[in-house]
């Protein structure tokens, strides 16, 4: 399927830049964002005091490594209003993360923080092929998570018509995906195959929808599954990336001609990579965890926020103002140890598609017996699937992990539909090990 990039016209400014304008614009709004938070915020002030730093310190763009990272922990310290950097009445849109380990981490926008986050979310969509008229199923959860907020007013923004369903309701999805017939839809990838096992249990052909472009995030998602995806229901599938400490989605996006990475529209997100282990900076190309600085945020600016996610940086290729990042593979937080390997699940993913009769709806279930950590993958079969080809797919799904990941797993195969869905993100991981 191949993707015609969008014509010229149809590109803002910076899309337009060459690097060395881009890094002086950087340069710019960098040190005004220090500035900004270091009069505004009482936590920079006091970070940056015990750091030995100052905004005068920053004199170039290598200069941002000598300033003090910002932690999730740092944003529930502060709960819940503690990191904004302008009076309340000022600030026209408060969104937060679910909050399934302690505090919520809230997050705050001007008007024009809004405005701005739509220009990119717009600027995403155009990147993933999307243009003007097109119609938007939008499947992310609408509320104080910034996935539906986002893309819809984003959508809005490309002057797109938006269809704001929200996530849930999977049968009427696939009545109003038949119904309406939509151009685009922007939802989590899992959600996506949620909606697929629809299609098929209606006996309908997903493959006969409207839809062109799908534009994934909120989740790690493999090559393989975006292969299967596009497979499946003859569209483009793209990644767009973000999180809502640093805006929300359109932090970063695919462009649909290459799907080589996500570009960081680095006009208004300053990302670097460090070792996760000593927060040293690490050279473009090599991998670590990436950590982003907001360049325009009014509302409530980031410093060298750890994302927690595992990537690295990349030259730009349909976009060479910006750079890439490699997609995601996992966050240095859900890496699992077992029994001294380092792994992901996303690493499992990757095994799993590999595997005839095996549908991409897993768990790895994690117990402890004895002194030994023990990994179950409990993985679903494809409708159909008889009993010696679910031994089959036992056999070479347990020789894949071991070959290519280097732990021992138990294999439990499951009936289709048995593993829980999520209309947002997935639950790949359920630690049942003892708590120390």
């Amino acid at each position: 399927m191949p993707a015609e990039p969008p014509p010229a016209a149809l590109l803002d400014e910076a899309e337009r830049m060459d690097p060395g304008a881009m890094r002086a614009l950087q340069h710019e709004r960098l040190a005004a964002t220090l500035r900004h938070a270091y009069a505004n915020v009482p936590h920079y002030r006091r970070a940056f005091d015990a750091a030995g730093v100052t905004p005068d310190d920053f004199r170039d763009l290598p200069d941002i490594a000598r300033f003090p990272f910002t932690t999730k922990a740092d944003l529930r310290d502060n709960y819940p209003f503690g990191m904004f950097a302008v009076p309340m009445e000022e600030v026209a849109r408060i969104h937060a993360s679910s909050g399934t380990t302690g505090k919520p981490t809230v997050v705050g926008y001007t008007k024009s923080d809004i405005e701005v986050w739509s220009s990119l979310v717009a600027r995403s969509i155009r990147a993933s092929g999307g243009r003007p008229g097109m119609m938007v199923h939008v499947a992310y959860g609408y509320g104080l998570f910034t996935g539906g907020l986002g893309a819809h007013y984003g959508a809005e923004a490309m002057g797109c018509t938006v269809v704001p369903v929200s996530g849930g309701m999977t049968e009427r999805q696939v009545q109003l995906i038949e119904d309406f017939r939509p151009d685009i839809i922007m939802v989590t990838p899992s959600y996506m195959l949620a909606l697929l096992d629809e299609f098929r249990r209606q006996g309908k052909d997903p493959r006969a929808t409207s839809l062109k472009i799908g534009i994934f995030g909120a989740e790690p998602w493999t090559e393989a599954m975006r292969a299967q995806i596009e497979d499946a229901f003859g569209i483009h599938a793209v990644d767009i990336y973000g999180l809502s400490e640093v805006m929300g989605p359109g932090v970063a996006n695919e462009c649909v001609e290459t799907k080589d990475g996500p570009h960081v529209w680095e006009d208004h997100f300053y990302p670097e990579i460090v070792d996760p282990e000593t927060g040293a900076p690490v050279p473009d190309g090599e991998p670590g965890e990436l950590v982003f600085t907001s360049l325009t945020k009014q509302a409530m600016p980031v410093i060298r926020y750890r994302t927690r996610d595992l990537t690295r940086l990349l030259p730009g290729t349909a976009r060479p103002a910006f750079r890439r990042m490699q997609k995601i593979t996992g966050r240095s937080d859900d890496m699992i140890i077992l029994r001294g390997v380092n792994l992901f699940p996303s690493q499992v993913e990757e095994q799993i598609l590999r595997v005839p009769h095996l549908a991409p709806h897993y768990q790895l279930i994690l117990t402890r017996e004895g002194p030994m950590d023990s990994m179950t993958i409990a993985v679903e079969c494809e409708p159909g699937t008889d009993e010696a080809e679910r031994a089959g797919a036992a056999k070479a799904l347990a020789h894949h992990v071991k070959a290519m990941i280097g732990v021992s797993a138990r294999i439990e195969l499951r009936d289709p539909g048995a593993i829980e869905r999520s209309v947002g993100k997935a639950r790949r991981v359920v630690d049942r090990r003892p708590k120390a």
